[in-house]
């Protein structure tokens, strides 16, 4: 069975500014999400599904989704802040959705079969993605649990020049396996490797070479039944406090604590690269230069 790639698009950069998720950076006016089709179409997925919101539906599909007409079909889902379980209605304080576990609830009625997860505005890579598709196509073990998995990427290779990132540090057992992650919130580059200034006075030293989450996960359509049993207690805890929001990482991670899931670590040494700032846009547009004229893409991904 061919696996789909789910692309979280429903949200806006506040600090990029703009839709950053339809913004030009390839040599033929490409977004980053262009090259993230591009990379799982060669890896074999067979279907692209965007998560969006409805507001900004029909500048996306003319702009993003009208592309790939004869390259793979292409599917919509909506993230919606009203669509909750019952009882629970949104509080009047309320003002965004409820974070990425909820972006990929919103495809539950779109997706039956294996599929990635990703953001809209990430690089992530032609080898990371060659490797999450051959997870998502082998064999299932006939067991209980749930079997995902995570593209690990290097540290290093994921920083931003340009000021401090967020970064989920990843365990990883002798079997390959995710065991924990802990999230470091202000990770800065230095000539040594990385550091953690969460507390300026006593920085966490990295080397650099620590495997990463960046939000690149494979998962079966197991996960809709468990984001389902989840939800109301998240909420029941949650739903007053106006910013909170229910990270995928943070579900992973307790199914994994419950005995109930198996996340495989894949690692890459792809270059992950994103527009977290409006600085880092010259940067992507380099690198990605660097990528096509060393022919790993073609210098349009959409030829006329």
């Amino acid at each position: 069975m061919e696996p789909t790639l789910v692309v979280l698009a429903a949200g806006m950069g506040s600090r990029y500014g703009g839709l950053k998720q339809v913004d030009p950076v390839g040599p033929s006016g490409e977004a980053i999400l262009d090259y993230s089709v591009f990379d799982a179409h060669r890896a074999g997925f067979g279907k692209v599904v965007f998560i969006i919101r409805k507001d900004f539906e029909d500048v996306f599909k003319e702009k993003v989704g009208a592309k790939y007409e004869g390259l793979l079909p292409v599917e919509y889902a909506f993230q919606d802040i009203n669509d909750l379980p019952p009882p629970y209605t949104v509080p009047s304080e309320r003002a965004k959705p409820w974070g990425t576990a909820h972006a990929i609830r919103a495809a539950r009625n779109v997706v039956r079969e294996p599929f990635a997860a990703i953001n809209a505005d990430d690089f992530y890579g032609r080898d990371a993605f060659a490797k999450l598709g051959a997870f998502l196509k082998g064999p299932v073990p006939a067991d209980a649990l749930l079997h995902f998995a995570m593209v690990g990427y290097r540290l290093d290779l994921t920083l931003s020049d340009n000021g401090s990132v967020a970064r989920g540090i990843c365990q990883v057992t002798d079997s390959g396996t995710l065991s924990g992650v802990t999230e470091m919130t202000k990770l800065v580059r230095t000539p040594s490797g990385a550091e953690n200034r969460e507390d300026p006075a006593a920085p966490v030293v990295l080397t650099g070479r620590e495997r990463v989450s960046m939000n690149l996960w494979g998962f079966t359509p197991a996960l809709f039944d468990a984001l389902e049993e989840r939800f109301p207690a998240w909420l029941a805890a949650n739903a007053d406090k106006p910013k909170s929001e229910w990270y995928i990482p943070f579900v992973v991670d307790e199914l994994i604590h419950e005995g109930r899931a198996t996340v495989d670590v894949l690692p890459t040494d792809s270059r992950w690269f994103g527009v977290t700032y409006r600085e880092d846009k010259p940067f992507v547009v380099s690198e990605i230069a660097k990528l096509v004229a060393a022919g790993e893409y073609p210098p349009s991904l959409f030829p006329a």
